[in-house]
């Protein structure tokens, strides 16, 4: 294959990183974000039922992924968003990284008719079309109101979206907005 070519078909199945992101080599600390599934990239090898419990009892499966702590998200160019939350109805400061970011530091091998699988620490997931994800800029927010998420409230990690500023959502309840924005994010699957 020449190197057009090559660079053609990277570009299409999106293999190639955006400049402004950046691999890294060794995670600082714990990681917090599993991606698994259609990627190219991976820093960890196959789901260890005893390290990755809650993985394991939500019958998960994957021989590599790629695990991302706190500090390399928070690293990424952070976007922020004013959503009416469901909880209190009103609106709320949300900033962190597109997750089209965050995905492409994996190396996700996508197309149009792709998935991306979001999932909770509760089990709560929600499959989202790729074209949908980049449309309504999901963020992977690390922050509310300033503040760093807790695990327990809606952290440490919600991919959520600016649901008063996509029409189709903003045109439904603000109860019914959220649905495809699970909280304490913990893995990505990338489908096929």
């Amino acid at each position: 294959m020449d190197k057009r070519h090559f660079l053609g078909a990277a570009l299409a199945t999106g293999a190639l990183l955006p400049a402004s992101a950046k691999t890294p080599a060794t995670r600082q600390g714990p990681a917090l974000l599993t991606i698994t599934g259609a990627i190219a990239r991976s820093n960890r090898g196959p789901l260890d039922p005893v390290r990755d419990q809650i993985m394991f009892k939500q019958k998960l499966a994957f021989s590599r992924a790629f695990a991302l702590d706190f500090t390399t998200i928070a690293a990424l160019p952070a976007q922020t968003i004013h959503p009416t939350l469901e909880y209190d109805n009103k609106v709320h400061s949300l900033r962190g990284p597109l997750l089209t970011d965050v995905l492409a530091l994996a190396g996700p091998q996508v197309s149009n008719g792709s998935k991306v699988l979001l999932r909770a620490v509760d089990g709560y997931a929600a499959a989202v079309p790729m074209a949908q994800l980049r449309a309504w800029r999901f963020i992977v927010a690390t922050q509310l109101d300033g503040q760093p998420m807790a695990l327990g409230g809606l952290g440490p990690l919600w991919a959520v979206v600016d649901a008063d500023r996509v029409p189709e959502l903003a045109a439904r309840p603000v109860k019914e907005r959220f649905g495809a924005c699970p909280w304490a994010l913990y893995h990505i699957e990338v489908q096929t």
